[in-house]
């Protein structure tokens, strides 16, 4: 039984972040462990609703009320096992996903502050660690089946694993040099420090994953051979086509990078480090990319954007400017534009946001400004206004608003226009849709028998919640076309999409 005050005795709180002078000199996380005092006394304000909107806003299904009164009673053990009954990684969702299910807590319709979902997922997750660890769970009994995972990111592993589990030979390819694909190279380490990532490995490799990096599916080995030697592959290569601006002057310019170029070069740097190895960031062409002593400029106003101000606070950047497209967004839900329970379009404020630099809102950039040695030493952006007409997006520069920005360093955290066009996709016979996704038909095949797609290949970019949902869907249908007894959890279609309002 919840308690049924729980949230009017108590507000929303989260634990205090480390101080901003001490993080910004380390990579470590940004958030301390919440404690036991404070995450059961947040737990205690779910309300566990007859019809708990967070399931819906969750593409996993979690048990958010099951598991919030575990913590709430004290009963950890059971929150663990409630909570990992439908998530394989916990410890990656508590800490990078936005959190869809506190938009769509049944709190926020009445104008209260939703739960803190997302922070008693991460204790919980953590707990299951200092409990005992991540404890292995093989199978009882190998079915014989063979099954290839191309990619290392959460949607592949948590496929591996449940197919695992269920007893088929699972083999992870990888390209880079080490597992977690964006997790390990795309995110900082301030948000999911790597120990996380290779605990979770070493639980894979226990019940029987195995693991190749280093292999570029397409060109170290091909489809032909892989379908060879397993029975199924399933596709999740991610979405890694970043958006660019090659119409934009000033485009090559020396100093222009995609985000996620520094991104990468920043999270070898810190493994280097780490090894004892020298640590400059650096480009895969040995170009240096670091922000130290640059000023910096930021094009985008996404979660991808507030990772590389972070990372340019932490290597020494002299300033940063973050552009917008849009206006500033309201701080709390516009209920005419996004009704509860949908996302809302808010102004969000990232850690990084607290630790420096500016943001610029509707502006566009004009012009990336040579220095007149091929290298770029100034953004011109313009005010702008912009509308939706006809489902087309039309930005209108305002005349006579023009300015430069100092920038040494541009990064451009636009967006991502699908998966990368690459070999293994001609070789698996398989295409790129008009969004530079891979279609899947409703068992997760795509249009070739045996070869089956999950997560931002198949989705375009999005969440960790649904790279992970998709994984397990995935691996379920897998499991069903082996032949398998029995039937894996399946959180959602292929057609399954967000809340939203039409």
């Amino acid at each position: 039984m919840p308690d049924p005050n729980g949230f009017l005795r108590h507000d929303r709180r989260l634990p205090a972040r480390r101080p901003v002078p001490v993080r910004i000199m380390d990579w470590r996380e940004v958030y301390p462990p919440a404690g036991e005092e404070l995450i059961r006394e947040q737990a205690a304000r779910c309300m566990d609703c007859g019809i708990p909107f967070c399931h819906d806003g969750c593409p996993l299904g979690n048990r958010i009320p099951d598991w919030n009164d575990l913590v709430r009673t004290g009963d950890w053990d059971a929150a663990v096992a409630s909570l990992h009954a439908t998530n394989n990684f916990p410890e990656f969702t508590g800490r990078l996903c936005p959190a869809p299910c506190e938009a769509a807590c049944v709190l926020g319709l009445g104008g209260q502050q939703p739960v803190t979902i997302k922070q008693v997922e991460v204790e919980i997750a953590d707990a299951a660690v200092a409990r005992g660890g991540l404890r292995p769970r093989p199978a009882p009994a190998p079915t014989g089946r063979s099954v290839a995972v191309v990619g290392s990111g959460p949607a592949g592993l948590a496929a591996a694993q449940q197919l695992a589990r269920a007893g088929h030979t699972v083999t992870v390819y990888e390209r880079d040099d080490a597992l977690g694909g964006l997790l390990r190279y795309g995110i900082p380490d301030f948000k999911l420090e790597k120990q996380h990532i290779d605990r979770r490995l070493a639980q894979l490799a226990a019940e029987g994953v195995l693991f190749r990096t280093g292999v570029n599916v397409g060109v170290d080995v091909t489809a032909e051979r892989l379908r060879a030697d397993h029975d199924a592959v399933l596709l999740a290569c991610g979405a890694l086509q970043g958006r660019d601006v090659p119409e934009t002057p000033g485009r090559a310019l020396r100093g222009v990078h995609q985000a996620m170029e520094h991104l990468v070069a920043a999270n070898h740097a810190v493994t280097a480090a780490g090894e004892g190895k020298p640590a400059l960031a650096r480009t895969p062409e040995g170009a240096p990319i670091d922000a130290a002593a640059k000023h910096v400029v930021i094009i985008g106003g996404g979660d991808t954007a507030a990772d590389c101000l972070g990372v340019a606070h932490r290597q020494g950047a002299a300033g940063v400017h973050q552009l917008d497209l849009y206006p500033e967004p309201p701080a709390a839900r516009d209920a005419a534009r996004d009704p509860w329970p949908t996302w809302p379009w808010i102004l969000r404020n990232y850690p990084a946001h607290e630790e420096g630099g500016e943001r610029v809102f509707a502006v566009a950039v004009q012009e990336f400004v040579d220095d007149g040695t091929g290298q770029v030493r100034a953004v011109r952006i313009a005010e702008v206004t912009v509308e939706k007409r006809d489902g087309r997006r039309i930005v209108t520069v305002l005349p006579g608003s023009e300015r430069d920005l100092p920038a040494d360093l541009v990064l451009l955290a636009i967006g991502f226009e699908g998966t990368e066009e690459q070999p293994l996709l001609t070789q698996f016979g398989v295409t790129r849709n008009a969004r530079g996704a891979v279609d899947a038909r409703p068992d997760w095949q795509t249009d070739v028998d045996g070869v089956f797609v999950a997560g931002d290949m198949h989705r375009g970019a999005s969440l960790v919640v649904w790279a992970i949902a998709e994984g397990r869907a995935a691996a379920a249908a897998i499991h069903a076309y082996l032949g398998g007894t029995g039937a894996l959890p399946a959180p959602v279609d292929p057609a399954r999409q967000p809340l939203a309002t039409g």
